[in-house]
């Protein structure tokens, strides 16, 4: 069909319920870890849990040994924005720590990602993540059948904005996703409505912002993958994986509840089940 042979990949609803499968493999799995985690606790003793996790239920880690990555989570800290390698570091109390997690079930993906406080965190730290998660919603909520990409990275944009000055990270997006990980389109974070992929049910589209406390250029650390801010600032990072509905809904795929609550509270209408 047209829109695989331009490489957007439109799922079936069979298709869109395996992913619903994966995304709560995801969402019970951030949930368990974010139960968790503490300080004391290296971030592979973190990875090395959500692997069995994952694992006991029936899936398979999406991240593990993509392009040669060694965990099943990235977990990055403070300064760091993404793709942060579990291993030997150890979580201190006041940590802001952010989470991100994918499970493939039956050839199918889900991901998503979550920013915590370990203790007795900043308050800037701990608004920075509200912020960021609240335009994640935002972003998901301007999502409309037959509208296009770069209105969810416009919704996206304008909810930072409007709550100060915070950085905006362009050079990593959010993403397509269903048969692989990783697909067309890509999901900027910032950007003018009405440009891009057009949006149509059974798409799956990963959205997720990466914000600052201060500039939002960043470098790649020795080990490859650890993206970090170039000011040394902290950063969030939240993620839902979600789809529009025949039915003129939107669906969160990776949230517990089908993403109804904030959904609704957007005044987007529920499409899932």
């Amino acid at each position: 069909m047209g829109w695989r042979d331009r490489g957007v990949e439109v799922k079936t609803p069979e298709q869109v319920a395996l992913m619903r499968r994966a995304g709560l493999v995801v969402a019970r799995t951030l949930e368990m870890v974010t139960d968790l985690a503490r300080p004391g606790l290296t971030t592979g003793e973190l990875d090395a849990r959500a692997e069995a996790h994952i694992r006991q239920l029936g899936a398979t880690p999406s991240f593990l040994g993509y392009q040669g990555f060694t965990g099943s989570l990235c977990v990055s800290v403070n300064d760091e924005v993404v793709h942060g390698v579990p291993g030997s570091r150890v979580l201190a109390e006041g940590d802001l720590v952010s989470i991100d997690c994918g499970a493939i079930v039956d050839g199918w993906h889900g991901d998503a990602a979550t920013t915590i406080a370990l203790g007795d965190v900043p308050d800037d730290a701990l608004e920075l993540s509200r912020v960021t998660e609240d335009a994640m919603w935002h972003g998901i909520a301007a999502a409309r059948d037959g509208g296009r990409v770069s209105d969810i990275s416009h919704a996206v944009e304008t909810s930072v904005r409007a709550c100060g000055d915070y950085g905006i990270v362009p050079d990593y997006t959010g993403h397509g996703i269903g048969s692989q990980m990783h697909l067309p389109p890509d999901v900027p974070n910032l950007g003018k409505p009405g440009r891009g992929a057009r949006l149509v049910p059974g798409l799956a589209l990963a959205v997720e912002p990466m914000v600052t406390l201060g500039s939002p250029a960043t470098d790649v650390l020795d080990d490859e993958w650890t993206v970090v801010t170039r000011d040394g600032t902290w950063a969030a990072h939240h993620e839902h994986t979600f789809t529009l509905t025949p039915d003129g809904g939107s669906w969160v795929l990776t949230a517990l509840d089908g993403g109804r609550a904030r959904l609704e509270a957007l005044g987007v209408r529920y499409g899932g089940d």
